[in-house]
């Protein structure tokens, strides 16, 4: 997940081509469309929404009724429109899949910018940041949900880092909590290349924190093609974004993300491979950019249930 200035990167490989032109699509155990339909949700900021009837309401004219449901204007309820959220999803038949933690200051406008703010690396921003998740993971107990997703930020390559135990400190902090709630965590992809991840995630040793895979974050930040990616992190996998990118020509800055389906994403290997490793969790469809959010998302539905039903 990326928020344009207020919110918020290893080997190619032919596995995934092999697997789809060895056994297609139609053999996929995600190619029932009555499963995919199951596990398709939307990102709740992609719409972005200004009170909960608003979210519902855009929610509905995009043909999908589950959520992973950002966290924070719930807890601050500006305004007071997302008062008894969790009631008024039930009641409108809308299921909760996860919740999404934002952090304090983070800023995308460029990749050095959000280098220096994102996560819970930042010192100054800390404190604050560490306040707010406390009460995320509250609220998600109190929701009913087993998983929270967030950035933790750029990750040290080399354990020699001075960032590296301070950045490990923080999430087994937050680790260790959110077990107390019964609830898992799962780091965003993208900021780094997935070998950085696992290598990462090996030493950080909490069984409740995985992986939420972006494949277009991994375009996006230029950090090596998504399939590989995905295949080297499976072990860690517990949420997918459906998201789409093309690569910069232009080394330091952003990718541009698009509409799902015309982009750099190579989904049949994706999907392919995801039934390899034996996924069988929510697949979250998230845009973040253009003006037409509810009728892309609502293209993406279509394109990921036209693709897997083949």
């Amino acid at each position: 997940m990326r928020y344009h200035t207020t919110r918020r990167e290893f080997l190619k490989t032919s596995v995934a081509a092999t697997l789809g032109a060895a056994a297609g699509l139609r053999a996929i155990g995600l190619g029932a469309q009555g499963s995919v339909a199951g596990r398709l949700a939307v990102c709740s900021w992609s719409l972005q929404p200004t009170s909960a009837d608003d979210l519902f309401s855009k929610l509905a004219a995009t043909g999908l009724t589950r959520l992973q449901i950002a966290l924070d204007p719930i807890r601050t309820n500006e305004g007071g429109g997302w008062a008894d959220f969790g009631a008024r999803a039930s009641k409108r038949g809308v299921t909760l899949v996860s919740g999404m933690i934002a952090t304090v200051g983070e800023d995308y406008s460029t990749l050095e910018s959000i280098r220096r703010t994102g996560g819970v690396v930042p010192d100054a921003t800390w404190p604050e940041t560490w306040k707010n998740i406390q009460g995320d993971l509250d609220l998600a107990s109190k929701l009913g949900l087993n998983l929270v997703s967030f950035h933790a930020g750029f990750l040290p390559h080399e354990e020699s880092d001075p960032t590296f135990a301070k950045l490990q400190g923080r999430l087994r902090q937050i680790a260790d909590l959110a077990a107390t709630k019964k609830v898992q965590v799962a780091l965003e992809t993208g900021q780094e290349e997935a070998a950085t991840l696992a290598t990462f995630l090996k030493g950080l040793d909490r069984q409740n924190v995985g992986v939420n895979f972006d494949p277009a974050n991994m375009i996006l930040y230029d950090k090596g093609d998504p399939v590989a990616a995905l295949k080297m992190l499976s072990p860690w996998l517990r949420q997918v974004h459906l998201k789409d990118a093309v690569r910069t020509r232009t080394p330091g800055e952003w990718g541009e993300e698009v509409r799902l389906g015309t982009g750099q994403v190579d989904w049949k290997a994706f999907f392919s491979t995801l039934d390899a490793v034996g996924f069988k969790g929510n697949l979250c469809i998230e845009r973040e950019a253009g003006k037409e959010r509810v009728a892309d998302i609502r293209a993406a539905r279509e394109y990921v249930e036209k693709l897997l039903a083949k």
